[in-house]
């Protein structure tokens, strides 16, 4: 588990022990596969950036209870819920690394993958029965699902096509910003906060989780050669984002002689579109781009009752615009 981002807080990152023990806790099944592929996903396991964020907006409630135990469950549910998704999507892009390692389907092969992956949507389900049941966010988990799926099925629709801008923020918003908005707004509802903390957390979340794919995006054309993801993977898979995006309209020919091979593309080739999108500006347009979604998140941080917490949001999404990893 990888607490870069809140390494500064030390009873943050405590409670994030607790998600990491919970779902360790969870994840146990009879069958000695699927528990291999769930133990190597969980201990694999990121920034934790989800229940990270739920719990930190939880304490902007004021309360005692923002690391007990039904935030650590609630905070759970979301790390599950995207360990899930990307177990799936590594199924359907049929990705060989995850994380910097073998992924789930290309370790213990694509059934043992998707059998993973349900059986983690069933564990979310559970905490979510156990901890909302009688709260009107079990049915803001299902709205946010139908999004998630919303803007995968977006994307899907749309390889190796050009999109629109409207179009690609679109299916961003669904399958990243969506889970980010959910985490900030589930913390700051369950930590007790009002009802304008929490309507400020969703659209705080949301601004970050725009900017959080950005910034992905851009990263698959990044030349340094030092990033722990698979470069170029998304361009191979058909997926245009961003950096692509803010160049090909006005240098379509030469991307074309590229991109219209499709799936025939070689792996030279997609280095000679990565030259391109760097060479024309995409990444440096990218990251202005995401400059302006976090510039909206900090002035929605802004308007928060000034606190630690508030201090810590502003730290931590300013380090997201910044990395590198």
């Amino acid at each position: 588990m990888d607490k870069y981002y809140f390494r500064s807080d030390p009873q943050l990152n405590n409670a994030l022990e607790k998600v990491n023990h919970l779902i360790n806790q969870r994840i146990i099944v009879n069958n000695h596969d699927l528990q291999a592929a769930l133990k190597q996903m969980a201990s694999k396991g990121g920034k934790y950036l989800r229940p990270a964020f739920c719990l930190t907006f939880a304490r902007l409630g004021g309360h005692d209870n923002w690391n007990g135990e039904q935030l650590i469950k609630v905070a759970s549910s979301l790390e599950i819920l995207h360990m899930a998704t990307l177990i799936h999507d590594d199924v359907i892009d049929d990705s060989p690394e995850r994380r910097g390692e073998l992924s789930i389907q290309e370790a213990f092969g694509k059934d043992t993958a998707v059998y993973s992956g349900d059986l983690l949507f069933t564990v979310f389900f559970e905490l979510l029965v156990e901890t909302m049941s009688d709260s009107p966010y079990l049915a803001v988990n299902a709205q946010s699902m139908r999004k998630i799926l919303a803007g995968e099925l977006g994307q899907m629709d749309k390889r190796f096509q050009q999109q629109s801008l409207i179009e690609y923020y679109r299916n961003i918003n669904g399958k990243t910003a969506t889970l980010f908005s959910l985490a900030a707004q589930e913390g700051a509802y369950f930590g007790g906060a009002d009802q304008k903390t929490v309507h400020l957390a969703k659209h705080i979340g949301q601004n970050i989780g725009i900017t959080f794919q950005i910034l992905d995006d851009i990263l698959d054309y990044d030349i340094s050669g030092h990033l722990n993801k698979p470069i170029l993977e998304d361009l191979s898979t058909g997926v245009y984002s961003l950096p692509l995006l803010l160049v090909l309209k006005d240098h379509q020919d030469e991307f074309n002689q590229y991109l219209n091979k499709k799936r025939e593309m070689t792996y030279k080739d997609t280095l000679e579109v990565q030259k391109m999108v760097n060479k024309y500006g995409g990444v440096e347009k990218a990251h202005e781009l995401a400059g302006k979604f976090t510039n909206k998140a900090l002035q929605l941080i802004d308007e928060l009752p000034s606190s630690s917490t508030q201090k810590l949001l502003r730290k931590v999404t300013k380090q997201l615009l910044d990395r590198s990893m």
